[in-house]
C-alpha cells in the first residue's frame, strides 16, 4: 500500500489462519488459559442450572445441540466443547440414571466468513460423540433457526466490536481519537462512543441468541473487561495497546506511514465493566443472570520471558491481519519487530501496573416464554 493511502477498517476480521509458527492455532495460549480457568464454572453451571427434564430429554433421546460463537481456528474451541459435552453427560446421568440415553450431540462452530475454517476442521478428529457443522457469518445477527440450541458458548470474542465507532475517526467530531489507537478512557467523548457501540453490539448478540436458544437453555459468555471504575489507561492491557500504538507513531514520525493513515486506525476493542454488561443483559430481557464472576489466569504466574513471548506472539496472531489490511504487510511486520523490543524494555512498567484487566465469566439462562 502506498504511503498516504487511507483504507477504511474492515467490518470483520479473523485471527491469523493456518497452523504455522505465527498462526493463532500455535499462539493462543492465553485464550486457552481462559477456557481452562472457566471449566469448573461451566461444570457447576450445567449441574446446577440445566434442567434436562424441562428440555424434554426425559421422554426423548433428542440430540443435544451446542454452538460456539467466535470459534476461531482451534484448538481452544474443541477443549471448550468437549468440556461442555462431558458436563452434560454427567448431568444427564445424575438426572435420569441413563434411563433415556442421549442420542448424541450436534455442535455448530461459528466465526466470521474470513475465518480459516479449513484449518479448523482439519484439526477436528473423528468423533462419534458429535456431529459438527461450520456456520460462517457475524454473530451480531441470527445464524440459526429459532429454538435450535440447548447451550451456547462464546469465549474471548465480545470485547471485539462489530466496527470502530465512526466518531472516533472523524476529525470534526469531539470524539476524534487522535494520538491513540484504543479507547484508553482518558477522553470522555471517545469512551462514550466506544461504550455505545459495545452496548449496541452486545444487545444485538443477545437478541439473536435469545431467538436461537430454547427456553431453559444456557449460555456462557467469557469476555475481556475492566474492574468497575478502572480506566483502560490504568490497566496493564491498556499500556500494552499504547505500546503497540507507539510503534505506529514512530513510523509516522519517520515518514513510513502518513499521519492520516495513523489517525484512521483504531482497535475495535472495548473492555467493559461487569456493571455495564449486567445493565445490557437486564435491558434485553431474554435471559436471567445465573452467575457473574471473574476468572483467575495462570499465565501471569509464569516467568518474565514467558509473559513477553506470549504477549508478542499472541499479539501478532490476533492483530497481524488487522494491521496488514490497514497499513500493508511490510508495516505490520516492522510493527511487531519494534514492539518486541519495546515490550522487553518496558515490561516491568506494564507488569507492575496498578490494575489489570479481568476476564468476565457470565452464565445466562434463557427465559421460558
Amino acid at each position: 500500500m502506498a504511503m498516504g493511502e487511507i483504507k477504511e477498517l474492515p467490518k470483520s476480521w479473523a485471527m491469523l489462519g493456518g497452523d504455522g509458527p505465527e498462526s493463532y492455532t500455535q499462539n493462543s495460549s492465553y485464550q486457552k488459559g481462559v477456557v481452562d480457568a472457566s471449566m469448573e464454572m461451566v461444570d457447576d453451571g450445567i449441574m446446577e442450572k440445566l434442567d434436562l427434564k424441562s428440555l424434554g430429554f426425559e421422554s426423548t433421546n433428542d440430540t443435544f445441540r451446542i454452538a460456539d460463537f467466535g470459534c476461531s481456528v482451534g484448538p481452544n474451541t474443541f477443549f471448550a466443547v468437549e468440556n461442555i459435552m462431558k458436563a452434560v453427560e454427567h448431568k444427564h446421568h445424575a438426572q435420569f440414571n441413563n434411563s433415556a440415553p442421549l442420542s448424541g450431540f450436534q455442535v455448530f462452530f461459528n466465526d466470521v466468513t474470513t475465518n480459516d475454517f479449513n484449518t479448523l476442521f482439519k484439526a477436528l478428529h473423528s468423533n462419534e460423540k458429535y456431529f459438527s457443522a461450520g456456520v460462517p457469518g457475524t454473530f451480531f445477527g441470527r445464524l440459526l433457526p429459532r429454538s435450535t440450541l440447548h447451550f451456547a458458548h462464546s469465549s474471548y470474542c465480545l470485547h471485539w466490536l462489530s466496527k470502530v465507532p465512526t466518531e472516533v475517526l472523524d476529525s470534526e467530531s469531539p470524539a476524534w481519537n487522535k494520538g491513540s489507537i484504543q479507547c484508553d478512557g482518558l477522553k470522555k467523548e471517545v469512551t462514550k462512543a466506544y461504550s455505545a457501540q459495545f452496548q449496541s453490539d452486545m444487545s444485538t448478540f443477545l437478541e439473536a441468541r435469545g431467538q436461537e436458544i430454547v427456553g431453559g437453555g444456557l449460555m456462557v459468555i467469557i469476555t475481556g473487561g475492566l474492574p468497575d471504575g478502572v480506566l483502560m489507561s490504568q490497566a496493564g492491557i491498556g499500556m500494552y495497546y499504547d505500546l503497540l500504538g507507539s510503534c505506529l507513531i514512530d513510523m509516522a514520525e519517520l515518514g513510513v506511514i502518513s499521519e492520516e493513515q495513523l489517525d484512521s486506525f483504531n482497535l475495535p476493542l472495548y473492555y467493559s465493566s461487569s456493571k455495564e454488561i449486567e445493565e445490557i443483559i437486564k435491558a434485553n430481557g431474554n435471559f436471567s443472570i445465573e452467575r457473574m464472576d471473574s476468572l483467575s489466569h495462570n499465565i501471569w504466574k509464569t516467568s518474565r520471558e514467558t509473559k513477553i513471548k506470549v504477549s508478542v506472539t499472541g499479539g501478532r496472531a490476533v492483530f497481524q491481519g488487522l494491521l496488514e489490511d490497514h497499513f500493508g504487510r511490510e508495516v505490520a511486520e516492522k510493527t511487531f519487530e519494534n514492539f518486541e523490543t519495546k515490550l522487553d524494555e518496558n515490561f516491568s512498567i506494564i507488569d507492575g501496573a496498578a490494575h489489570e484487566h479481568i476476564d468476565h465469566f457470565i452464565l445466562l439462562k434463557r427465559n421460558v416464554n
